[in-house]
């Protein structure tokens, strides 16, 4: 592609940065993308030119015509990934290339050029570099990063624009749960899907969260903390829940996980969970799980332990579930053990204090 992998981003430093002592009051107490960094990195691109101008600039907000295609057709991405900082006071990334690669599969979906992954990995790390004072120092905390591109094309025809903008910004996080994780309550929704054979299910694209926001407002009005979708032929098989795969943890020990059949996202916690749990000795099979099922099984003792797991919340134990014919607990309706034991693992190696041996953790710094 014209545009090329190696092209040179230009740094314009914020002239007004945030100052030391205010960044050090907001970084006490950062909740959840509530405050973000001071600069972001942009990219263009245009059919026939490729992707050029690369630029790591202050953080402002974005000129946009009211005929941008986006704004219309919704042609647009994101990704979602962690940057942390280590007990040597370096800095690194938790498998970005697998970010990478999925980026460029949701921008084939929905007929977007494809960025190349060298240079996604190269503008994290820019921003990375130059925001380093804004990653919290604290156990728990963390960088946030959110690379993303729209069409930026001013038309209203439907057809895919020819213009684009790819952007990285920043948010320091602290712990996803505050007072400690603790099992959530779900809502299976008997009037929503999240996806079909054929659709947009397995791209990251923000259409997919937008059409869940109806259902997740179900879920918490029949006092849930999450969504689960069924599938949208059958309406009996678990999908995933609103933005977390999840997992069943039977008596025997193996774990099972709906299939990647191009109805779910699939979620890079979700493969490092499968790899942990099979270096444990686990067996781990990637079949059709039935809400049916998972209500037998909780009853029966067959399924022993269910969690959720995303970038955000790293990986969230699933107490109850409720919906519109009745409710259950899975076994005590606690944090189980293999649970807990596999998130401990999956922060140990992100957060540099366990061996990596898959080769996850990229330093940045």
């Amino acid at each position: 592609m014209s545009g090329g992998d190696n092209l040179d981003f230009e740094i314009r430093p914020n002239p007004a940065p945030v100052s030391d002592a205010d960044r050090t009051t907001l970084l006490a107490n950062p909740g959840f993308g509530r405050i973000f960094t001071d600069h972001m990195v942009t990219v263009r691109y245009a059919e026939g030119k490729g992707w050029y101008e690369p630029r790591v600039e202050a953080r402002a907000p974005i000129p946009m015509d009211p005929a941008s295609a986006v704004l219309h057709y919704a042609q647009e991405i994101f990704e979602g990934l962690k940057a942390y900082t280590t007990a040597d006071g370096g800095v690194t990334m938790f498998r970005p290339d697998a970010n990478a690669a999925r980026f460029g599969q949701s921008a084939q979906r929905m007929a977007m050029p494809v960025l190349p992954q060298s240079m996604f990995l190269e503008s994290l790390r820019q921003l990375i570099r130059i925001d380093r004072g804004w990653i919290p120092e604290s156990d728990e905390g963390s960088l946030y990063l959110r690379p993303f591109a729209y069409a930026s094309e001013v038309f209203l025809g439907v057809r895919p624009s020819m213009e684009y903008l790819y952007l990285v910004i920043a948010s320091p996080v602290g712990a996803y749960f505050s007072g400690g994780v603790k099992p959530v309550t779900v809502w299976i929704t008997p009037d929503y899907t999240r996806a079909a054979p054929g659709g947009t299910g397995a791209a990251k694209c923000g259409g997919n969260y937008a059409a869940g926001l109806s259902a997740q407002a179900e879920a918490i009005e029949h006092g849930c903390d999450q969504v689960v979708y069924l599938d949208a032929v059958e309406r009996k098989y678990v999908d995933e829940l609103g933005g977390m795969n999840v997992f069943f943890v039977l008596d025997d020990g193996s774990l099972a996980t709906p299939p990647l059949t191009g109805t779910i996202l699939p979620g890079i916690t979700r493969d490092s969970v499968i790899k942990l749990a099979e270096r444990d000795g686990r067996r781990v099979e990637e079949r059709p799980v039935s809400f049916e099922e998972w209500r037998s099984g909780a009853a029966s003792g067959r399924i022993r332990e269910a969690f959720a797991c995303g970038t955000a919340a790293v990986i969230t134990p699933i107490g109850t579930v409720r919906s519109p014919e009745d409710e259950f607990t899975v076994a005590d309706g606690g944090s189980g053990e293999v649970t807990m034991g596999l998130r401990q693992q999956l922060v140990d190696i992100q957060r540099g204090r366990a061996e990596d041996p898959f080769g996850w953790v990229h330093r940045v710094l």
